[in-house]
């Protein structure tokens, strides 16, 4: 099948009408075909791709695997066995990893065929995608980043290679990518899905979550990586009332028209659905330390073992005040006490807050970790600054395409957010969203 979804593919293998060595081969192909000039992928498991489909194809369970066949692609920030975990950085180990983890043991017993690892930035810092191994280009303008960190698994999406692809989000890591390639992105609540990425897992800012062109993949990948099957099918959820909060979480961060716009239409589409939408301001935190506590103490637990001159300089200063973060013991949970209390107030009146989900379009696909880290937290925070509260506080939060912006022919998005345990109110309200604005699966020139 040619520009199947991954529901699709799954069905025609469960059923006969199409192999899993087929659908494995072909999106080997469009690898081959496409990858020279977007650098999705850090490595290709061509000849152990086909292996293993050949594997799934005699497996006595095969009519009921959720993802028989499905060629997904793995961000290189976990485990895979038999192969190394690099993490965008020339300090990691080159030595082949003894076992998956646990979100791609998951996906694998679901039937599905790791084709390969997609390239993220050093140490998933960066909401850029550049690092020791190349520069990720963004299908829909090669000039721009596809984001960060899950860049190389969106870019893979996003240019029809694969239907899926697994990313995680500590900062926005999903969602970011999704927003400039197009894709729908989730990021579930804590807990919901095995997190256990590096160390601490960004002291639980981090979860796994899915990149996918439809809603009904995303629901799939899910309930695979969380063991729920109920997710794959959310109940529709009528009458919310949904936050219009398009404002900027920073008075010194300005929102450019064509986000705040998409927020403001998609609003608009919602409340003509029959949900309640009424404009409001979020309790964004007022102190900014915590966050940036977790993010630089949460770098230097990831880096430790690693030579440091082998780091980019960027991640060397990253790391070096992460260490004092350490030192001194500044991150406590009792930090964000005082903010989840504030956004559980405003969600006593609230189902669902829709934002834009960035506040600009991506800069420009470069060799950002030869810059200075002053320069990267500045181009970092100017343009993604929506998605990480979500991330302080462990929620579930997903970024829904809306529609191509006229001037710059770049697609742009909004965030859905819920309270803890929302996750199929999300997926509903996402997939009703698709369904009153359609979206472009795949970047213009990739649709076969």
């Amino acid at each position: 099948m040619t520009d199947a979804t991954a529901a699709q593919i799954a069905e025609s293998v469960r059923t006969g009408s199409a192999s899993a060595t087929g659908a494995v081969e072909r999106a080997l192909a469009r690898i081959a075909e496409r990858d020279g000039e977007i650098g999705a992928f850090r490595r290709v498991r061509a000849a152990e791709a086909m292996a293993e489909a050949e594997q799934v194809a005699a497996r006595t369970d095969l009519d009921r695997l959720p993802l028989a066949g499905v060629p997904v692609a793995i961000k290189d920030n976990v485990a895979v066995a038999g192969e190394s975990l690099r993490d965008g950085s020339a300090g990691t180990s080159g030595q082949p990893a003894a076992a998956d983890h646990p979100v791609v043991a998951r996906l694998r017993a679901a039937g599905a065929v790791v084709v390969g690892l997609t390239n993220v930035p050093e140490l998933c810092l960066w909401g850029t995608c550049d690092s020791s191994f190349g520069i990720t280009r963004n299908p829909w303008s090669p000039g721009r980043t596809p984001g960060g960190s899950s860049g190389g698994s969106a870019a893979a999406v996003a240019s029809g290679m694969v239907p899926v692809a697994h990313g995680n989000d500590g900062l926005g890591s999903i969602r970011i990518p999704a927003a400039n390639c197009g894709l729908f992105g989730f990021r579930p609540g804590r807990d919901v899905v095995p997190a256990e990425l590096g160390e601490n897992a960004w002291f639980g800012m981090s979860e796994n979550g899915p990149l996918t062109t439809t809603v009904a993949d995303a629901a799939l990948l899910l309930s695979v990586l969380a063991g729920r099957p109920e997710l794959a099918d959310p109940a529709p959820a009528p009458g919310l009332r949904i936050a219009l909060a398009p404002g900027s979480p920073s008075p010194v961060i300005g929102v450019d028209p064509a986000w705040s716009g998409a927020a403001a239409r998609a609003g608009e589409v919602l409340s003509g659905a029959g949900h309640t939408v009424t404009s409001a301001r979020l309790p964004y935190p007022r102190n900014l330390a915590p966050l940036f506590e977790r993010w630089t103490a949460g770098a230097a637990a990831d880096a430790r073992g690693l030579d440091r001159n082998l780091l980019a300089p960027r991640t060397r200063r990253h790391v070096a005040i992460g260490r004092v973060v350490e030192r001194l013991r500044l991150v406590n949970p009792g930090q964000l006490v005082g903010l989840e209390a504030r956004v559980r107030e405003f969600f006593a009146d609230h189902d669902v807050v829709l934002t834009p989900t960035l506040a600009r379009f991506a800069p420009e696909a470069a060799r950002w970790s030869e810059k200075s880290w002053l320069s990267n937290m500045a181009v970092n925070l100017r343009y993604a600054p929506f998605p990480a509260l979500w991330n302080l506080l462990g929620w579930p939060a997903a970024s829904v395409p809306a529609g191509v912006d006229p001037g710059t022919g770049l697609p742009v998005a909004v965030q859905l957010a819920a309270l803890p345990g929302g996750e199929s109110t999300l997926l509903a309200l996402a997939a009703q969203l698709e369904a009153l604005m359609p979206w472009q699966r795949v970047a213009p020139g990739y649709r076969d």
